[in-house]
């Protein structure tokens, strides 16, 4: 998808987890991402840390465009602080732009959270989202690996937050599509909604993920589609929203959504998903 909205006239950076090869030709630089600030493998705290990064989630160390360079602040904040500072130089430039920002977080290990927000969450009785199907209590160490997951959610929220009032500042939250999702359901016994399962379950509670976009200049404001749709189907969607072809060459597997998005009456058939 970089390389298509890069050649359609679309500046592309990524910042946060790439997890898709950290060697040439197939890190996220080699893939059209023309800014790449990216962890190696797949999460912090994995083999893959660099010498001098290992486990750490505050101060890590990042590959900048293919060089590893020390970080200062907790990851996800550097992850939006660098996407927002690089927009408003595309902005400054005139350009459209296409940011991947895809966070590590949350993510085992937890040791190394956002010390405020944990501190709020471990001085709160969260026994409620643990409670156990025999009626049993959840054990003090289960309640403080909650209280540090939360700190990270949290975090994540106060940056989406950040984002969006920084899309605001430059003058152009209407017309910029914010697309919010997540990969799977949670690692452990979190709200899911009326679904069960989790993470590695083929259950709703495991593969069913929300997906939110606000693009206030073409969607009408809490419209929602009980349709079924996947990741698959974001590059189609992106492509025909900003207009940009698909390559030559190219069979894309999914279709894009942006008519239910819209809320058009379209023929719409039914959709079998298969998930390993």
């Amino acid at each position: 998808i970089a390389e298509a909205l890069r050649d359609a006239g679309y500046a592309t950076g990524i910042f946060g987890k790439w997890h898709l090869g950290d060697c040439y030709p197939m890190r996220a630089m080699d893939q059209g991402f023309q800014e790449s600030l990216v962890i190696r493998g797949g999460g912090i705290g994995q083999p893959s840390d660099p010498v001098g990064g290992e486990g750490k989630y505050t101060d890590p160390v990042l590959s900048h465009n293919g060089q590893l360079e020390p970080q200062k602040g907790y990851c996800t904040d550097v992850y939006f602080d660098a996407a927002i500072k690089w927009i408003e130089g595309t902005v400054k430039q005139k350009q459209p732009f296409f940011v991947y920002l895809p966070t590590n977080a949350p993510h085992d290990p937890v040791n190394d959270v956002p010390q405020k927000l944990y501190e709020q969450y471990k001085a709160m009785d969260l026994s409620a989202s643990l409670l156990k199907k025999d009626g049993g209590k959840p054990s003090e160490k289960e309640l403080d690996h909650l209280a540090r997951v939360f700190a990270m959610i949290s975090n994540i929220d106060e940056n989406v937050g950040k984002l969006m009032a920084g899309l605001g500042n430059l003058g152009i939250a209407d017309d910029t599509i914010v697309i919010f999702l997540t990969d799977n359901g949670p690692a452990g016994r979190r709200y899911v909604g009326p679904f069960r399962g989790t993470k590695a379950d083929v259950h709703e509670g495991g593969v069913r993920t929300l997906f939110i976009v606000h693009w206030p200049a073409r969607l009408k404001a809490a419209h929602t589609s009980d349709r079924i749709a996947a990741h698959i189907d974001i590059m189609p969607t992106l492509l025909e929203a900003c207009g940009a072809p698909v390559p030559k060459g190219v069979k894309l597997d999914g279709r894009s959504i942006l008519p239910l998005l819209e809320g058009r009456q379209v023929d719409w058939s039914y959709r079998t998903l298969f998930i390993q």
